[in-house]
């Protein structure tokens, strides 16, 4: 007996030895060797494998980094790292770091509490995605914020938090690295990735709402009536389904405070317009 347990033990143990030998010269016949720069190239970026750029995350965006001709290579674009990872990584890769202008992402809603009270009590799991599906929302309105935080549990930079006076998010715009991971999880979405501004100065209209004008301000003060006074100011400027939307090619210096003044709700907003510029 114990002599057929080790000749089984004998037997399996050379199947191993001979099924290893096997393995080790079919992996070394077919191994895919990586080019080296690519760990290099990974070592440069800031590691968040957020996937903004586009990419799976930061080692498939540094393998596209590589792979890349010169053309290609000014489409890649790292918007955690910046214009300063960028250009360490064309150096590394013999490119041209393209220019790129700033963004942050903005929250298009103010529906806060004073704008929009809270007209309708809900009681069921508090996530913007589960409520989206069966509930119009706390104010009433069918595309305003709903106030219960998912886009910030998705930001990874710290860059979102829900303002407890507001009772909507507000970006940290020193910590947004503009990753896009709040737009994608927004619902309603209500986040978009516009670009800085010069000196920071941006203007664009905080409202999704494309109800009527009397509909829109019965569950907002601060909301988009589709008046068409911006669309005058600007001829860039579209309004459609009673909602206007201010593309970023729009100067805020040049028509941002004129844009303010105009506006009888409130609804379009001027990072750094004067108080003075908006009254």
């Amino acid at each position: 007996m114990d002599n057929l347990i080790l000749l089984n033990v004998l037997i399996l143990g050379s199947i191993a030895f001979i099924a290893a030998i096997v393995l080790y010269f079919v992996s070394q016949k077919f191994a895919v060797s990586e080019d080296p720069r690519i760990d290099k190239t990974e070592a440069l970026l800031p590691g968040a494998n957020c996937g903004a750029c586009g990419k799976a995350g930061c080692h498939d965006f540094a393998a596209a980094c590589v792979k890349a001709d010169a053309k290609s290579f000014a489409n890649l674009y790292c918007p955690v790292g910046g214009a300063g990872v960028m250009e360490k990584i064309a150096a590394l890769l013999g490119f041209t770091a393209a220019k790129k202008e700033p963004t942050v992402a903005v929250l298009r809603c103010q529906g806060t509490c004073e704008n929009a009270p809270e007209k309708i009590n809900y009681v069921g799991i508090k996530s913007c995605r589960l409520a989206n599906r069966t509930f119009i929302g706390r104010t009433g309105c069918p595309t305003g914020c709903l106030r219960f935080g998912d886009c910030v549990s998705v930001c990874k930079f710290d860059a979102l938090h829900i303002d407890e006076k507001l009772g909507i998010p507000v970006v940290d715009e020193s910590k947004c690295t503009s990753c896009g991971a709040c737009v994608n999880m927004c619902p309603r979405r209500l986040f978009e990735i516009r670009p800085k501004g010069a000196n920071g100065n941006r203007v664009y209209v905080a409202c999704r709402n494309t109800q009527k004008g009397a509909a829109a301000r019965k569950n907002c003060k601060a909301a988009c009536i589709g008046c068409m006074k911006c669309a005058k100011i600007n001829p860039e400027i579209k309004v459609e389904n009673n909602l206007s939307y201010i593309p970023s090619s729009v100067s805020a210096d040049e028509f941002g405070a004129e844009l303010v003044k105009n506006c009888p709700t409130g609804a379009i907003v001027c990072t750094k317009c004067s108080v003075e510029d908006k009254e």
